[in-house]
């Protein structure tokens, strides 16, 4: 089978192996710009649009890609030989694979670059969304206290030089301030990320920082911009050799960075934009006015899921989720999570039968063809559990309610950031901002079993807590005496 490298010239002799757009991508208009083009932005939201983009009088809502940082210079360099397009394989778990070629990207701006250009193209006229995916870590708060921090060197420089942006902030201002000088409508800022309240986080952190910079242009983005909060799932494993293997071996196509992901995907947005929004309810992505209890339930069974079982997974040797979820102690202990600890501090969530839901996860979790890696879920968990984890546990130990389940796991956090390496031997891949923080604190953990626990930015005041305290330091005692995670777990479950 010849091998066609993929770009658009390419088109029509791949167009017989692989779904292709269907829409004139020369006549789209970037009407969102979007930050931070990993690979869930292009399962999910990318994904959206491209669906979109193939029915009528959509050519509106195209995307110009955005990176800020020299970590982006690779993905820029990659859709840009491509002509933006890339490959979604999507994995089911009978084994099927669906692959389709996306052309929603238009653009690629790298900002670490042209900066300029980059805050003119958010201040352009067709730019109506700007569109976040930065990570938890990107927003620039306190962890304990959600603060603004202003001690960030490149925060200081944009504020004594708001014509030379650094951050996400400082484009933002730079660009609304461009807007209403030239008396255009400001765009809707909409966080995509796994932030519980992501769009009212975001309104929280650029305005401090703009009352910090332009007093007068934060005035002006708190009356006029809106900041959706919005709940997004779609599991997205790390782009591996075997998916470029797959595309040139089953399509005789050469994509330098597919995607892949499972089949499910979900989109809650609350119904609030500045300046027009894509009619997206025509793809099911859910439009309400609030909400929180569907960001609640996600982040608190999802993605505390995800580390219940990753964190200790990666103690024991697990290499990736589904295997996890082939381990019967592991997938009972993370159902045994949900079921005794998350579940009952829930809110009620109209429309979602919450066992259901559950279910639908593990079943999520089992996909034997995503094989979604322990080392990704585990990644940043200074910046997750947090808030995935820590809310569950604070809302049970308030009313009285059970702690075992969620006081191990961070007791083999601990454990994980002192060894870094598995029971076997094998060092761990650890990627976290915080990994030299987190490992100067767990390795005092031998001679004093609260070391841990004293990083108030991460835990705030939970080591006054007696109760929590007398479990994790049994917890942090077996764990630490027998170095066995599996029958740690098992033996919490049986005394249940």
């Amino acid at each position: 089978m010849e091998i066609f490298q993929l770009n658009k010239d390419h088109l029509a002799q791949i167009k017989d192996r692989i779904a292709i757009p269907n829409y004139d991508r020369k006549k789209l208009k970037a009407g969102i710009v979007h930050i931070g083009v990993g690979g869930f932005h292009r399962s999910h939201q990318a994904y959206y649009i491209h669906q979109l983009l193939e029915k009528p009088g959509t050519a509106d809502w195209g995307i110009c890609g955005m990176g800020l940082r020299e970590g982006d210079r690779r993905i820029y360099d990659v859709l840009r030989k491509q002509d933006y397009l890339y490959t979604l394989i999507t994995r089911h778990p009978d084994g099927r694979i669906d692959s389709t070629l996306i052309g929603s990207i238009i653009d690629f701006i790298l900002a670490v670059d042209t900066p300029k250009l980059a805050v003119s193209k958010m201040a352009h006229p067709d730019t109506r969304i700007v569109s976040l995916t930065i990570t938890e870590g990107g927003y620039n708060f306190h962890p304990v206290t959600g603060a603004f921090d202003f001690d960030h060197p490149d925060i200081q420089h944009e504020i004594a030089h708001p014509d030379d942006p650094k951050t996400v902030y400082g484009f933002l201002a730079a660009a609304l301030r461009q807007r209403r000088e030239n008396g255009l409508p400001p765009f809707t800022i909409l966080s995509c990320d796994n932030i519980q309240h992501n769009g009212a986080m975001a309104r929280k952190m650029l305005l401090a920082f703009t009352e910090r910079q332009d007093p007068e242009l934060a005035g002006w983005i708190a009356q006029t911009v809106h900041f959706p909060n919005t709940m997004v799932d779609r599991i997205t494993p790390v782009t591996a050799d075997r998916d470029m293997a797959y595309l040139r071996e089953e399509h005789g196509i050469a994509d330098a960075w597919p995607v892949t992901c499972e089949p499910f995907i979900q989109w809650v947005v609350e119904d609030r934009f500045s300046n027009g929004r894509p009619p997206l309810e025509q793809l099911g992505v859910q439009f309400v006015p609030d909400v929180s209890p569907y960001e609640k339930m996600k982040i608190r069974l999802l993605n505390a899921g995800h580390s219940v079982l990753g964190i200790p997974g990666a103690i024991h040797g697990h290499p990736t989720i589904n295997a996890c979820m082939e381990d019967p102690v592991f997938a009972t202990f993370m159902r045994n999570f949900m079921d005794l600890e998350a579940t009952p501090v829930l809110d009620p969530v109209e429309g979602i039968d919450l066992e259901k839901y559950k279910d639908t996860l593990e079943e999520r979790f089992a996909n034997p063809n995503i094989k979604d890696s322990v080392a990704r879920i585990c990644s940043e968990s200074s910046a997750k559990l947090p808030k995935f984890l820590l809310p569950t546990l604070q809302k049970n130990l308030a009313a009285g309610g059970p702690i075992t389940y969620a006081t191990l796991v961070l007791a083999a956090w601990c454990y994980y950031s002192d060894k870094q390496q598995d029971e076997n031997g094998a060092a761990l891949e650890i990627s976290d901002v915080m990994s030299d923080e987190l490992h100067r604190a767990a390795r005092e953990t031998a001679t004093d079993p609260a070391a841990f626990l004293r990083q108030k930015n991460l835990f705030g005041d939970l080591m006054d807590d007696n109760r929590f305290m007398d479990q994790y330091g049994l917890m942090i005692r077996q764990l630490y005496g027998q170095k066995d995670i599996r029958a740690l777990m098992q033996s919490v479950m049986d005394r249940e």
